[in-house]
């Protein structure tokens, strides 16, 4: 096998020329794209969320592994279901890789081959993903088989990491999944994708792309559109990562919770009074059978949701806790996007209870805890988070029950803003914590049953 492919510096300044139109045009479709993309981020876990392993007889120098990378690792899968069509996951995955450049987005990437027949994909063959910027992606396959392939990137790729494209069937429809799990690869990279989020759309539009060309080889159509799941694993969350500033500040902020009191007084939350809300939403969630909640159903997926405070969109709040100490009396630091403002403030989970309750003569098992304002919040409040299961119809429910006010006492300026367009943003927030509890038990689950299927196909090999 000869080495990588490596750009000359003509090539590279020839490709980089390329970044604005490739871009504009890439842009401009993506706007005009009719294909609804449902997209989901969640803080993600070590080890969880790490890579596959690479092949034993690999010689690591050649790859550029996530540990080569900067900035956190991205765990992403993009998710399609095809139907109308005949096509086995074999013969669509041969169709694909017989030409792999056939569903490229041909505006901004094409595959190119650098060793191996042509229509051939194997272990150990080489690619490069020539890109309108001032690197290709060149890429080598690590593992392969009759519905899969994997990539692993080398040297001088935008990114450390790997990627594997799959097709798998169900009894009425195919499926087709792009899974990826990569760091940036230098700083640049870093600071495109994680900073300024260029690098980002344009990626998520490239596999949107690839997603949207496999339905046409497959010759079927798309149900549901793309369902685009986005686990971040922080830096300090990995291997040998070093304890940075921005690391030991946050810990230091979450310590300092415990010094301060709960500004919330049950006794005297009276909800008639003038300036208390009170909110009761139930959303339903994927059904199970009819018992106690099954290990692997959506009753457990959802409280696992629940327990990491994943309930929360991270572009809006994200939480920062000690990950080492139990839920219950938890201090949590969320930094939280308010009318153009970044504030932090802190909350106290109480009791996690876990019990069965009788309502009107129908047994239901309940998960659920909530969690109190702390002096300097801008609100006064308990917000309540509860997974119901009826055990004679197996129906899964999300309750979220909150009592809140704005607070009376703490920084000005957020609890101006909150009196004057902070009912509006709490509505919204509450809407979107129950449409996203119900996307991710959804996502998870099917990731669940994907990871089962390919298990059972190993295993029967």
């Amino acid at each position: 096998m000869g080495k990588p492919h490596l750009q000359s510096a003509g090539r590279r300044w020839a490709t980089a020329a390329r970044w604005p139109l490739g871009v504009g045009l890439a842009a401009w479709r993506y706007m005009w794209s009719i294909t609804p993309v449902h997209r989901w981020e969640m803080s993600g876990d070590w080890p969880a969320d790490a890579p596959p392993r690479l092949p034993a007889d690999l010689d690591l120098s050649e790859v550029q592994r996530f540990e080569d990378g900067v900035g956190p690792l991205v765990h992403r899968i993009y998710r399609t279901r095809i139907v109308g069509t005949t096509i086995s996951p074999e013969q669509l995955m041969a169709r694909m890789t017989e030409n792999l450049d056939g569903v490229a987005p041909s505006e901004f990437a094409t595959f190119q081959k650098v060793d191996g027949e042509k229509g051939d994909l194997g272990e150990g063959h080489r690619y490069v993903v020539r890109m309108p910027g001032p690197w290709d992606g060149p890429v080598r396959v690590v593992a392969a088989d009759a519905t899969s392939f994997r990539l692993a990137t080398l040297p001088g790729h935008l990114e450390a990491g790997q990627i594997e494209f799959r097709a798998r069937s169900d009894y009425r429809s195919l499926w087709f999944e792009i899974e990826s799990w990569a760091r940036s690869g230098d700083r640049l990279s870093d600071l495109l994708y994680s900073r300024l989020r260029i690098s980002k759309e344009v990626q998520l539009h490239m596999w949107s792309s690839v997603l949207r060309q496999v339905i046409g080889l497959a010759g079927g159509k798309m149900e549901g559109g793309i369902v685009i799941t986005t686990r971040v694993v922080a830096v300090d969350s990995l291997p040998g990562a070093r304890d940075g500033r921005r690391s030991r500040r946050s810990r230091a902020r979450v310590a300092a919770l415990a010094d301060r009191d709960v500004n919330f007084d049950a006794a005297q939350a009276d909800p008639s009074e003038p300036g208390w809300h009170l909110d009761d939403l139930v959303e339903a969630l994927p059904h199970e059978s009819p018992g106690p909640p099954a290990e692997d159903g959506s009753w457990q997926v959802a409280r696992r949701v629940m327990d990491s405070y994943q309930l929360a969109d991270p572009g809006v709040v994200t939480a920062s806790y000690d990950r080492d100490r139990a839920l219950s009396g938890r201090d949590m630091l969320l930094r939280i996007r308010f009318a153009g403002l970044r504030l932090r403030v802190g909350v106290r989970i109480g009791d996690v209870y876990e019990e069965t309750r009788e309502v009107d003569g129908r047994a239901v098992r309940v998960f659920g805890w909530s969690y109190s304002t702390l002096e300097g919040h801008f609100e006064e409040g308990r917000m309540h988070y509860e997974l119901w299961k009826w055990e004679d119809s197996g129906d899964v429910e999300f309750h979220l029950k909150a009592i809140s006010r704005a607070a009376r006492k703490g920084p000005l300026l957020p609890r101006i803003g909150f009196r004057l367009i902070g009912r509006s943003n709490q509505l919204r927030f509450y809407r979107q914590v129950c449409r996203r509890i119900k996307r991710l038990t959804e996502a998870q689950l099917e990731s669940e049953r994907a990871a089962a299927s390919r298990q059972a196909i190993t295993a029967a090999r």
